[in-house]
């Protein structure tokens, strides 16, 4: 056994859990939501709850901060506007105390009762358990395939191995939060920043359930910028197929040119017809805006990035008051 894991496994160790929730317009379901993270987190001794409000525009600050009076395991950090899950899973990260640090989205869709299993695989000796998706319910047939799409492009052509079906509901320990911390990239895609910084990992299978109140954040045009963003933070790919193309369109344009030379001396050449000409104008012209877009995509991620700028500004951070049980 690692030493590096041995507190892990003393029977008297008890460690400090921090749930991170990121949380935007979630105030319908936020009390049932605590009163079954309560109950789960019942077992494991010091806990807290960093809830993460993100620019939210309805009550859930203030449902957060009522749920603070009567339970001291409660903290609050609140954004200073609407900043995206990416940013605030981050801010929770960095606020988080616990030995242990578990992320968990606050719409029941991830229940808090798959919490105990994935405490019983770190205890294997596990850094990271990620919960992998048996079962998608309440979502359409176009979203699972692209989400099935996505997960597979990225595994074959990223630097990184996504667990398939696996969002950002997992647990880590204090070794792999500190080094996810140490990411300070603009544009963020959590899922690849937990499988970049590595450790030993597994995966624990659960049911997703219905979302319990609400509607989902997530349309299919921020779905999409989501992909944008795992793809070009890791994998050039879309770089090599515009390579790729604009040789393959260089051939056949070599080819075709070869053509109409061997058919000009052999059989003369009558004027070419107009719709041709177009076809072929307006080809090349989509390949050309097309590859530029691609590093149009690159070139902006590269200016956000030299801009230095905060990842989150905070309004109002109140802290649990929980003690922080650090192993020895």
């Amino acid at each position: 056994m690692p030493d590096a894991l041995a507190p892990h496994f003393q029977p008297d160790y008890r460690p400090t859990f921090s749930i991170v929730v990121p949380a935007f317009n979630e105030a319908e379901g936020l009390t049932q939501f605590h009163e079954r993270l309560a109950t789960a987190m019942a077992p494991f001794g010091s806990w807290e709850a960093i809830y993460v409000d993100d620019g939210s525009n309805d009550a859930t600050r203030e449902t957060v901060e009522l749920l603070r009076l009567d339970d001291s395991r409660i903290a609050l950090i609140s954004l200073s506007r609407n900043f995206g899950k990416e940013i605030a899973t981050t801010a929770g990260l960095d606020h988080a105390r616990g030995e242990v640090v578990i992320v968990i989205d606050a719409d029941l869709q991830d229940p808090p009762e798959v919490i105990p299993e994935l405490v019983a695989a770190w205890y294997q000796g596990f850094d990271m358990v990620c919960a992998r998706r048996r079962v998608r319910d309440g979502e359409t047939a176009l979203k699972k395939l692209t989400a099935h799409l996505f997960y597979c492009m990225m595994r074959h052509a990223g630097q990184v191995k996504l667990p398939p079906d696996t969002g950002d509901f997992r647990l880590m320990t204090r070794r792999v939060v500190e080094a996810v911390c140490k990411l300070r990239e603009q544009h963020r895609f959590m899922k690849g920043l937990f499988a970049w910084v590595g450790f030993p990992t597994t995966t624990v299978l659960y049911d997703r359930a219905l979302r319990h109140v609400g509607r989902t954040k997530w349309n299919y045009w921020k779905l999409w910028n989501l992909a944008l963003e795992g793809i070009t933070s890791f994998t050039v790919m879309p770089l090599k197929i515009a390579t790729y193309l604009g040789l393959a369109v260089a051939l056949l344009s070599v080819a075709y040119g070869a053509q109409v030379i061997v058919k000009t001396l052999l059989f003369s050449n009558p004027v070419a017809g107009y719709p041709s000409l177009m076809t072929v104008m307006l080809f090349l012209g989509g390949i050309q805006l097309m590859t530029l877009g691609v590093i149009g995509e690159y070139l902006g991620r590269i200016f956000n990035e030299t801009k230095r700028r905060p990842l989150y500004l905070v309004e109002r951070f109140l802290p649990s008051r929980v003690r922080v049980v650090a192993a020895e």
